[in-house]
């Protein structure tokens, strides 16, 4: 089945890191949450990090990864890195000014915050691959989609 250059196919892939702190369960639920919501599609990052190769392979062929780390340790990254998946979207939530602590009692707002942080992230990628103003946009159906 053929897919017409105008049709939206644009799978958004997100590997959370759900590590033992309040920042590692924010990344989680926040991915938990965007994936209810429609936004993306969460995947199991250990599955990567185990190097299961359908994990790996769909990883890599994705066409939108964005991953999320709870903190600087990187353990998403370096996971992503160790399985040669390229890491192009990535939010780390303390560089959002959310504390790490041990406090597994989830604010609703921080949730929200790590959620726009990584919309935001998203809205840079799409932004990143568009046309020039006025290049036109490559679409057969010249911007009526």
């Amino acid at each position: 089945m053929s897919e017409s250059c105008c049709s939206s196919n644009n799978q958004i892939m997100i590997l959370a890191c759900s590590g033992g702190s309040n920042v590692g369960q924010l990344s989680n639920q926040a991915a938990v949450e965007l994936t209810k919501e429609g936004f993306c599609k969460m995947f199991c990052l250990a599955g990567v990090g185990a190097h299961l190769g359908g994990f790996v392979q769909s990883a890599k062929d994705v066409s939108t990864l964005i991953a999320i780390d709870g903190c600087s340790v990187g353990c998403t990254k370096a996971i992503l890195e160790h399985a040669q998946v390229p890491l192009k979207n990535y939010v780390v939530i303390t560089d959002l000014g959310i504390e790490k602590n041990k406090d597994f009692n989830l604010k609703e707002s921080e949730i929200n915050e790590v959620k726009k942080a990584v919309k935001q992230v998203y809205a840079k990628d799409v932004a990143s691959k568009m046309p020039p103003p006025n290049m036109g946009t490559g679409c057969c159906c010249s911007g009526k989609c």
